[in-house]
């Protein structure tokens, strides 16, 4: 059974120019975090970065393969599922990991154990997300609680949310352009893992994280 990592990237990016690229203080270039967590699962075949501009092949290490894309699907008006259904024409494989450099702290573990998941057979798809125990309003409504009978937070029905750092799918739902079939495996993840930069505010935040956590080695 064959597993290709897919990491798209972008280096026209709108919010934060250049981030992908964009070193932490005391740091490396965000991209070297995601390639350097890819190159330890040993599942993987293969490793792919998926970008328009050949320029980013001097960041890649050895063992990450560069595979050129349309430059069409850098426009804002180009979905992810034409990527993912444009990337599995060109590449082969069982099952597809895409991971994103703007989640950088994905860890091994999380990786596997999504990997493992979805090899069984037993789920089409498994994804990172975050869990929340919190008072959830929809459309100036409560959703998990009633609003005349306040309940302990603990007592609240829980609920998760995509990190949109991490997907794992087969090749069937790859070719539909889809990244969450309809038996998935919840990877559930910690605040940390589940940092997904986005803006200059969430940069900030990630790098306070890495200087301040990541680099002193706490868990």
């Amino acid at each position: 059974m064959k597993s290709v990592a897919l990491i798209p990237i972008k280096l026209n990016n709108e919010r934060l120019p250049g981030k992908n690229l964009k070193p932490f203080d005391n740091g490396e270039p965000l991209i070297n975090y995601t390639l350097k967590t890819a190159l330890q699962v040993q599942q993987f075949d293969e490793i792919y970065v998926y970008c328009s501009q050949e320029s980013i092949v001097d960041f890649l290490p050895n063992g990450v393969k560069f595979l050129k894309r349309p430059e069409s699907l850098d426009l804002p008006t180009a979905s992810i599922a034409d990527l993912m259904r444009t990337f599995a024409e060109n590449v082969n494989a069982d099952i597809y990991v895409k991971m994103h450099v703007t989640a950088p702290f994905i860890s091994t573990s999380t990786l596997q154990n999504g990997l493992n998941a979805v090899s069984t057979g037993n789920f089409d798809s498994a994804f990172a997300v975050k869990f929340h125990q919190d008072f959830l309003w929809i459309d100036d409504k409560p959703q998990n609680y009633d609003g005349y009978n306040i309940i302990r937070t603990q007592d609240l029905q829980p609920f998760y949310t995509e990190t949109t750092g991490l997907y794992i799918f087969n090749k069937n739902l790859a070719k539909q352009g889809r990244r969450i079939g309809n038996r998935p495996f919840l990877l559930e993840v910690s605040s940390i893992e589940a940092i997904d930069i986005n803006d200059t505010q969430d940069f900030e935040i990630a790098n306070a994280i890495f200087n301040h956590i990541i680099k002193k080695g706490q868990p």
